[in-house]
């Protein structure tokens, strides 16, 4: 009489998978509540709150916060939590203009360069590699420069040097896909380029894309409000978070923290916020990362 040898799971690891588990739900339910609040007090706030952003009130300047004024008042005493989601909602603006021009403008170079290949993808290249040495924020200030500050300036700027990124991205992938067998019998059965461009390589490479995108968002933000604390942004009337935390400088260095801090912290947290979202999204269209984390 033999006995069959019987293997069980690690409770350990088993363990270790659960909890990692719980912990990445808890980070994505947060994540998701802390973007929808954001969304929310942007679309809402402004139509539902019958109070002028820009109301100058001077016996009530750079007052703490407190009951009335949870986010404190700036130097002029206009309210700080209004004032941030004013900012919120242009600086969020921006960002999703910005990166949904950069990720179209990725996704057109890299995808031609993958599909097309030799010489096409070589020129191409040496376009992201000129435009990925010279730092970001420079040739922000470059393009800028050339134009009055406004909104769509800043979006060109923005869009103009984050695009590189997803060119790779979906070059990368599209690399990747010509060598699958559907592709090689699809080209086989005289499909053109064109056909086998739209009709199999573009449904594959837009959830990267996509990614892609959402990562973006805090990035262009953060470069706007960079462009605009230098003063090469938004104009300094519009209430953007740059502009709040570049007219905060002289109230930090006087001892009042909260004119910085507050809007600080509306860049901060939709940056946190949307990167774990992304993460989640990287899981699921990742199945070889998907499997690493169950176990």
């Amino acid at each position: 009489m033999t006995c069959e040898p019987t293997t069980t799971a690690d409770p350990g690891w088993r363990s270790y998978g659960a909890s990692r588990r719980s912990t990445r739900a808890v980070r994505v339910r947060v994540s998701v509540a802390l973007v929808a609040a954001i969304v929310l007090a942007v679309l809402l706030v402004p139509p539902l709150v019958h109070l002028d952003q820009q109301a100058v009130d001077l016996s009530s300047k750079l007052l703490p916060p407190s009951w009335s004024h949870p986010f404190g008042t700036d130097d002029l005493g206009r309210d700080l939590l209004l004032r941030c989601v004013y900012g919120m909602r242009v600086s969020l603006l921006v960002g999703v203009a910005a990166a949904l021009t950069a990720t179209v403008i990725g996704t057109a170079v890299g995808g031609i360069a993958g599909a097309l290949g030799g010489w096409a993808d070589r020129g191409l290249m040496r376009v992201v590699d000129t435009f990925s040495s010279v730092p970001h924020l420079l040739l922000g200030i470059f393009i800028v420069a050339m134009f009055r500050p406004g909104v769509w300036p800043v979006v060109v700027s923005v869009a103009l040097t984050h695009w590189l990124s997803t060119a790779r991205i979906v070059r990368a992938e599209v690399l990747s896909l010509r060598a699958r067998p559907y592709i090689d019998a699809a080209v086989s059965g005289g499909a053109s380029r064109w056909r086998v461009a739209v009709r199999h390589l573009l449904p594959a490479v837009l959830p990267q894309a996509a990614l892609a995108a959402v990562l973006m968002v805090p990035h262009a933000m953060w470069h706007e409000s960079a462009l605009s604390f230098l003063g090469l942004g938004l104009p300094t009337h519009m209430a953007s978070l740059g502009n709040l935390i570049q007219g905060a400088r002289g109230s930090l260095l006087a001892g009042q923290w909260w004119p910085t801090l507050f809007p600080g912290l509306f860049i901060i947290i939709p940056t946190l916020a949307i990167a774990g979202l992304a993460g989640a999204w990287r899981e699921r269209i990742n199945p070889r990362r998907r499997s690493e984390l169950m176990l």
